[in-house]
């Protein structure tokens, strides 16, 4: 018998993690961190369901946060077994789960210092020695290539689009056959090529980020340029809170091209995160998986001024504008960029621009609802500037673009787990399956478990 368990992604778009028991193996596909609102961090804190020692081996979709970030914990409380990825994906973790500890012994030091966390002492999640740890378990696989996980189990990765290394996970056994679809790209990315198109799988988990909506058809060059230059006017800063992975590369890029054509003033770009630099080095590594040429790539990695210290970060804080700063991380839950927005969220002359989307409870969804105070290292921050929200520059796939890949199926999965969303884009999304395509859906709670019956051929 084959089952899985839904140990995060239900309702929120952030903590991934799949428990697959196959007869008396347990094999996990992804490993996130629980973001944005607080009952849903503490989980990051309590018990994890199973002992993790007696789960065999874990697969990872791709490298952001949401969807490996907890893998330093589980093997620090046990887990021992190999993490299969896509080779890209284990070089952008050698990145960013050291970070990722790095930024909460930070925080946690800078809440002890300043007396503002209610814990004595704050501690972190896990620490960077932790994360660097973990990283000699990876052993990543090439796509389309099907990988033996024992004698009736196999894998295999086909390319997903949307970030270097992105994947789709296919897990079958002679009865079943379970495919995940991690996080979808988008079918006409500028940077990022199409996601594969998979034709069939008994049973599927799929992403709902953007279920109930559509991305803005609007060129966002043409969008992206009217808001810098709107704020160069004013002499204002551009803080843009980046996702370290992906989303940085494809602005800067994106960046390059407005200076190149002089659709924005020769104005300084800062990128203050320095994960994100290592990881613009990665996509020189891996030229077969983005539609990037060698001189772009050039173009990319010289687009913006690197701040490689703290000091320079700081320094940043006291400048003035224009001027337009990158800076992790993308939902403004913590990294440098907090610090950014302290200086510039009260000046109305600046603009605090978000390209991706802002999972609920976190700074950066406050902040595109429109609140007038963030909270930032226990003290009310006003926001005084412009805040704007570029939607088409997700490399998330919308509501259309993801039934268009679903269509890509010659014969409907036997149920259709829809999870990575939050309950309004689930349900959206659900709905538009079952009306349009005529499939069996489910949206799983929390801690559900699920029997997946052999096929019927």
């Amino acid at each position: 018998m084959t089952t899985i368990q839904f140990l995060g992604a239900t309702g929120t778009v952030t903590g991934s993690k799949y428990l697959i028991e196959h007869g008396s193996r347990r094999i996990m596909v992804d490993c996130g961190l629980f973001q944005g609102y607080k009952p849903l961090r503490l989980r990051n804190w309590a018990a994890f369901p199973c002992d993790p020692a007696t789960i065999e081996c874990l697969i990872l979709t791709h490298s952001h946060i949401d969807h490996s970030g907890y893998l330093p914990l589980l093997v620090k409380n046990g887990f021992s077994g190999a993490v299969y990825c896509a080779e890209a994906t284990r070089d952008l973790c050698e990145i960013l789960l050291p970070d990722s500890g790095h930024l909460q012994e930070e925080e946690a030091n800078y809440a002890n210092r300043r007396g503002f966390s209610k814990h004595h002492p704050a501690m972190p999640l896990y620490t960077r020695e932790d994360a660097k740890r973990c990283l000699s378990l990876f052993r990543p696989i090439a796509f389309d290539r099907e990988v033996h996980l024992g004698n009736d189990l196999t894998l295999r990765l086909q390319p997903a689009g949307h970030i270097l290394g992105s994947a789709f996970v296919a897990l079958d056994t002679p009865q079943t056959s379970i495919l995940f679809s991690g996080d979808i790209g988008r079918p006409h990315d500028l940077v990022m090529p199409a996601p594969s198109r998979i034709e069939k799988a008994d049973y599927l988990v799929v992403e709902s980020t953007y279920g109930n909506r559509r991305h803005d058809a609007a060129d966002p060059l043409v969008a992206l340029a009217e808001i810098i230059n709107r704020t160069a006017r004013r002499g204002g800063v551009v803080v843009i809170p980046t996702f370290a992975v992906g989303r940085a590369q494809t602005l800067m890029y994106y960046l390059h091209l407005l200076k190149a054509s002089k659709a924005i003033p020769d104005l300084p770009v800062y990128l203050n995160s320095p994960m994100a630099v290592d990881a613009t080095r990665i996509f020189h590594q891996h030229r077969g998986e983005h539609r990037l040429t060698p001189a772009q790539c050039d173009a990319l990695c010289g687009a913006a001024k690197i701040v490689n210290s703290v000091e320079e970060s700081k320094r940043l804080n006291q400048s003035h504008g224009p001027m337009i700063i990158l800076a992790a991380s993308g939902m403004a839950t913590g990294g440098r960029v907090v610090h950014h927005l302290k200086a510039f969220a009260p000046d109305p002359r600046n603009t605090i621009l978000f390209t991706g989307f802002q999972a609920g409870g976190t700074r950066g969804a406050s902040l595109v609802q429109g609140a007038e105070a963030i909270k930032i290292h226990g003290e009310y921050i006003p926001v005084r500037a412009e805040v704007r929200m570029l939607g088409n520059l997700s490399a998330h796939a919308d509501a259309d673009e993801i039934l268009g890949w679903l269509k890509g199926f010659t014969r409907p999965p036997r149920r259709t787990f829809i999870t990575h969303g939050e309950p309004e884009a689930a349900d959206a999304l659900r709905r538009r399956i079952e009306e349009e395509l005529h499939w069996s859906c489910a949206i799983p709670d929390y801690l559900e478990r699920e029997t997946l019956d052999g096929t019927d051929d």
